[in-house]
């Protein structure tokens, strides 16, 4: 237990290391990058200094014609210069969403990964249960801090299990039909147990908790994957 805490603490430390170098190296990337564009976008006022020298090297335009396309041009230098400074803002704005988005992403990804690891450990090392508390009145199991409300047949599927566990006891599938239904276990199938079983895991719902707690040993059949003195018959 100690050694599966420690791996998990390393494993988070890992992963904040991760993502911590991942973000700095996401942040640097999009500033070289918005560095490289702004540097790169025209000037908003190239325009109007063009204009301006026209009007400067062109002093004899003087006709109501020639002023008229002069102010249509310098009005255009305006509007050029209003819209490259709004491309800047537009080009801002993705590029905090992009930092955003990629850091979002590296940060679900870490996770991902520490689960999956997560995930791995305890497949190897079994659910660690300190409490299963089947109450058949109420129809509901508490498995350490969580709550399940069975079907009456999940429950009593359970209750067999918990109690051949007790007795450390591997049932098969048609012991498990035999006990629930009270017949002989030479007149039942070892299908009928191995539905119940089924139907026991689709009502825990947890994949996880349900694989782990109901193991299947090949060829003598199914019992709790757990320590026999955390349960209890309420």
């Amino acid at each position: 237990m100690r050694a599966s805490d420690a791996s998990a603490t390393d494993a988070r430390r890992t992963a904040s290391r991760v993502v911590a170098f991942g973000i700095l190296g996401i942040v640097a990337i999009l500033a070289v990058a918005a560095a490289l564009i702004l540097l790169n976008l025209p000037d908003a006022n190239a325009f109007n200094d063009r204009v301006e020298r026209i009007f400067v090297e062109n002093d004899d335009l003087t006709s109501d014609a020639e002023i008229k396309l002069l102010e249509i041009l310098a009005q255009s230098g305006s509007t050029f210069a209003e819209v490259i400074a709004s491309y800047r803002i537009v080009i801002f704005i993705l590029l905090i969403f992009s930092t955003a988005l990629l850091i979002a992403a590296l940060v679900f990804l870490v996770m991902i990964v520490v689960l999956n690891r997560r995930v791995e450990e305890i497949e190897r090392s079994g659910i660690q249960v300190s409490s299963l508390i089947i109450s058949r009145e109420e129809r509901k199991v508490y498995l350490n801090n969580m709550e399940f409300t069975l079907t009456p047949a999940a429950i009593e599927t359970l209750a067999v299990l918990a109690e051949a566990r007790m007795d450390e006891e591997v049932l098969s599938g048609a012991e498990i039909e035999a006990m629930i239904s009270g017949r002989d276990p030479s007149e039942c199938e070892e299908a009928s147990g191995a539905t119940r079983i089924k139907r026991l895991r689709d009502s825990l719902g947890n994949q996880l908790v349900s694989e782990l707690l109901v193991k299947t040993i090949a060829r003598k059949g199914y019992m709790l994957a757990i320590d026999k003195d955390v349960i209890r018959m309420v």
